[in-house]
């Protein structure tokens, strides 16, 4: 009976410790997404044949940690995020490619990435200031933005599901 108790309590430790481990890169933003490194993304983009959403963002960021709890909580962004390649880039991963710097270096930003890799410049925070493009405040102007690319890459009507 021991070795009974024993064995389960192992499983479910390993468990609790995989599902710890298996989404280290959320770091607040969402355990419910599956969060990938740029690099990995953007060979995952291209087999999978999805755009990327990139979340350039620091660990010691007021902005982003404001923007953090908005997007973790939203069943919509959730729900959407299954037909995007999700990258987390957090302090020093942050890409340093010109591309992702178009309008400044403030954080968080925010872009969207076609499955070779290039930035959709007409996809940003349209209903946000027009000196930072790609800065998010609210989850809902995440999911217009989001759904947006859909709509254009895959001339699907996203924009009109009301459920996402």
């Amino acid at each position: 009976m021991a070795d009974k108790m024993n064995l389960l309590a192992w499983i479910l430790l390993t468990c609790h410790i995989s599902l710890v481990f298996s989404n280290e890169l959320a770091r607040g933003w969402g355990d419910h997404i599956a969060w990938v490194k740029l690099d990995d993304g953007l060979v995952q983009a291209k087999k999978e044949n999805k755009p990327v959403m990139l979340i350039i963002h620091k660990s010691w960021c007021g902005a982003c940690k404001s923007l953090k709890p908005k997007f973790e909580e939203s069943s919509a962004i959730k729900e959407i995020s299954k037909d995007f390649v999700m990258v987390n880039s957090q302090d020093d991963e942050e890409p340093g490619d010109s591309k992702f710097t178009p309008d400044g270096g403030y954080i968080p930003r925010i872009f969207f990435l076609d499955t070779e890799g290039n930035v959709l410049n007409d996809h940003y925070n349209k209903d946000g200031n027009s000196q930072y493009k790609y800065y998010y405040y609210s989850a809902d102007h995440i999911v217009k933005s989001m759904k947006g690319v859909l709509d254009s890459l895959r001339g699907g009507d996203t924009a009109n599901n009301e459920e996402l």
